[in-house]
């Protein structure tokens, strides 16, 4: 890989990577390592989302196989990696906020999105989640002929730094040079919305499958939500759950679960709990089950005083390119809810918000 001046040079190790993993891997190839750090940023605000990039060498590709953490949760709520066609920025650092906040005139960092153009989402990372390894023989594509020119880290800070303090947080990405037949990718599931206050709601979201000829073999999932009803005495209950749906017949569906978590528990990626495929004309769809103790309406947003509801499916597919739909928003409550939708039926309710 190829860094921009900013950004730390790769440390290779020519070694195979040995660490604890929840899939059963045998590598026959060396994996290297390569350290994607925050440059020793000052956070002088509250939910500061900050990016920063590495270009990739284009004359060969790579496929990322692992993914380690350098990361505490009393510093950062969460972080994402995209890979990019172009970064948002030709900064060192910039503001990523997926809303700009008010602030004063005067801005340490420009702002702009992670990606300028051709925005896929990696890896995520939140509440002290350890190393993710894939399994053996899948990875993400990057350079050469992929589309992926630059990687970008994006790092959330709910926390405003002292004058002394200073943060490299980021990622150690594990890749290999060897040419894998299983590229993975990451679909997304999300919802807009608010949460009327003193309620239990359910936040949900479908989304349709098209792409004809890719079949996707999901093997990971990962929740994300934020702290809504943890600031009172009384905790908030919340599931998130996520399912494959596909069509039995004209009048009937079967509802596979991918996936079911406490989003207080670490937000890493778990193994899907069904191993089934997911082809066209399938539905994604996943729930999350809030309850909240505030006063207050509480909307779908980039603060922590904010919620989201984020389902995340890895998968891999092999002899072709991943899905070019990589999200999936719905308008989310009031406006959207599963049994209003006239294309599901046979929808699990009690089950999809209990654990």
């Amino acid at each position: 890989m190829q860094s921009v001046a900013h950004s730390g040079s790769l440390v290779s190790l020519a070694v195979v990577m040995v660490f604890a993993t929840i899939w059963p891997s045998a590598e026959s190839y060396e994996v290297d390592k390569y350290s994607l750090l925050m440059p020793n940023v000052r956070p002088k605000k509250m939910d500061l989302y900050l990016c920063t990039p590495i270009r990739i060498d284009p004359s060969k590709s790579y496929f990322i196989v692992g993914f380690e953490p350098k990361a505490h949760g009393h510093t950062s709520h969460h972080m994402v990696l995209y890979g990019c066609s172009e970064p948002g920025s030709e900064d060192p650092v910039w503001n990523c906020g997926e809303m700009q906040m008010a602030s004063s005139k005067r801005k340490a960092y420009t702002h702009s999105n992670p990606c300028k153009s051709g925005s896929n989402i990696m890896y995520a990372w939140a509440r002290d989640a350890p190393t993710l390894k894939l399994p053996n023989g899948v990875g993400f594509k990057v350079g050469g002929d992929s589309q992926i020119n630059y990687l970008v880290l994006q790092v959330h800070y709910h926390r405003m730094f002292k004058d002394d303090e200073t943060d490299n947080s980021g990622i150690y990405l594990h890749y290999t040079e060897q040419q894998l037949d299983k590229q993975a990718g990451v679909y997304l599931l999300a919802t807009n919305g608010r949460i009327p206050p003193n309620s239990i709601e359910h936040m949900e979201t479908s989304c349709p499958v098209y792409e004809i000829g890719k079949v996707i073999h999901p093997f990971a999932y990962r929740v994300h939500t934020h702290e809504l009803g943890m600031w009172h005495t009384t905790c908030a209950r919340k599931v998130v759950a996520g399912y494959r749906v596909r069509n039995i017949n004209k009048d009937e569906q079967k509802w596979d679960l991918l996936g079911k978590r406490d989003p207080m528990t670490p937000q890493m990626f778990y193994p899907i709990e069904n191993n089934i495929t997911v082809e066209s004309g399938d539905i994604l769809a996943a729930r999350c089950t809030m309850e909240s103790r505030r006063d207050t309406v509480t909307r779908i947003g980039a603060t922590s005083d904010d919620e989201m509801c984020n389902f995340y499916v890895m998968y891999w597919v092999e002899g072709t390119e991943p899905l070019e739909q990589q999200f999936c928003v719905s308008e989310g409550s009031p406006r959207y809810y599963w049994d209003s939708d006239p294309y599901l039926t046979n929808i699990p309710d009690e089950e999809a918000s209990i654990l």
